[in-house]
């Protein structure tokens, strides 16, 4: 293949990929002149190349820097010494310089070591339209039985160029999509990590990141959060969830479309993976029935979610400015006889004495998810055992008084 098609099909592919042509363009130039370097070129020079893009010929070219003896320090080779190589910049003792140089330069200013592939001496130059720190410009042949040795070449560079671009693109479309819900197929099982096809990658659910009890099977579709994506060496690396709160918010936004028009507004998410959430809405319609949107003619959307979550029971509740009403709602399914706002962020509830142990919940979760969802410290206590306190702080105030 000639260099003039191999660049027609490198752009159609750079299009398909969504890669910049230039970038792939000006990436194949400098590998072209890394193997002309290698080829015919010797260690030190500064060899470049440039591609016509209508007519696939390329030209090759050396450039060195025009430097006078206050830029570079040239040592005195002794007999039999190598040729001095240039690694960092160089500091020249008090010794080694002569008394030209003591004249003209302060001891301590930093030179480079002289390299004649990299560094011409404007002494050696006849044309007087050079000054020193200017580049000067060779030209050189292009060797005949190079393109086959730069097609190759350049076609791996492309094929790098296409491995790092595609996953830059996967970086930015999934970095665009954190905190959003993604599709997502079972494809393999390593130990505790679940990997998911979730399009043009994959993405890992890590054990924390899992659902209680629910298992996962080879091929299984799942909705899933993008928690984040991190970057590795390897390529980016997409973390979901099936336990984050969120989850549970954009699920219904899916089966909600009044969520999606701002007629309805999720305030606030208490959830335990796999056992219970608690979600409280707002309506900002007139009219509109926030639980009865959320839940659905017949109970069809909510039961979508549930369904999604595997069976995980979700109380919807109604969110209110007043915290006496917010709290009451919050410990549906109980009922609630009084809420007292105590300091420090405290409600004390009261309820029935036969709603006591449904207010609280099993092993307190009813009443701890209540707490998160309202950003209040729950107490809650049946009539009963607050009218017994009441008559035990009287009897003690009697027996004071008698004393």
């Amino acid at each position: 293949m000639d260099m003039q098609n191999f660049l027609l099909a490198i752009s159609q592919l750079a299009e398909e990929k969504g890669i910049q042509h230039e970038k792939v363009l000006e990436t194949v130039e400098h590998a072209l002149a890394s193997a002309y370097k290698k080829e015919y070129g010797k260690k030190g020079q500064i060899i470049k190349a440039k591609i016509n893009s209508k007519t696939g010929e390329t030209e090759f070219w050396r450039e060195k820097l025009v430097v006078d003896h206050t830029m570079v320090y040239i040592p005195k080779a002794e007999e039999g010494e190598e040729e001095i190589k240039i690694k960092k910049s160089y500091l020249p003792k008090e010794d080694e310089l002569s008394n030209e140089d003591i004249g003209e330069l302060e001891i301590g200013t930093k030179r480079v070591r002289y390299n004649s592939e990299r560094h011409i001496l404007i002494e050696e130059l006849e044309d007087s339209k050079f000054k020193p720190g200017q580049e000067m410009i060779i030209p050189l042949e292009n060797k005949q039985g190079f393109g086959r040795i730069a097609a190759q070449t350049a076609k791996q560079v492309v094929l790098q160029k296409i491995r790092e671009a595609e996953k830059e693109n996967i970086l930015e479309e999934y970095k665009s999509k954190e905190g959003e819900i993604v599709s997502g197929i079972v494809q393999r099982i390593e130990g505790s990590n679940i990997y998911f096809d979730i399009g043009k990658s994959l993405g890992i659910l890590p054990k924390e990141e899992q659902i209680r009890g629910e298992f996962y099977k080879e091929g299984q579709r799942l909705k899933l959060y993008v928690l984040k994506v991190d970057t590795t060496p390897k390529g980016p690396i997409i973390i979901l969830s099936r336990a984050y709160p969120k989850l549970i918010s954009k699920l219904f936004e899916l089966e909600v479309p009044e969520i999606a028009s701002g007629q309805i507004e999720i305030k606030s998410v208490a959830r335990e993976p796999g056992s219970r959430t608690k979600i409280s809405v707002e309506s900002l319609a007139e009219g509109v029935d926030p639980i009865g949107a959320m839940v659905g003619q017949r109970g069809v959307r909510v039961a979508a979610v549930i369904s999604e979550l595997g069976g995980e029971k979700i109380d919807v509740i109604e969110y209110s400015d007043d915290p006496v009403k917010y709290i009451t709602n919050a410990l549906s399914p109980a009922k609630v006889i009084d809420v007292q706002i105590l300091p420090k962020n405290t409600g004390l509830v009261i309820v029935p004495h036969d709603q006591l142990s449904l207010a609280i919940g099993k092993e307190g979760q009813n009443v701890r998810l209540s707490s998160k969802l309202t950003g209040w410290k729950i107490d809650v206590k049946s009539d009963e055992q607050l009218k017994a306190e009441d008559e035990e702080e009287l009897n003690i105030e009697d027996e004071e008084d008698k004393e």
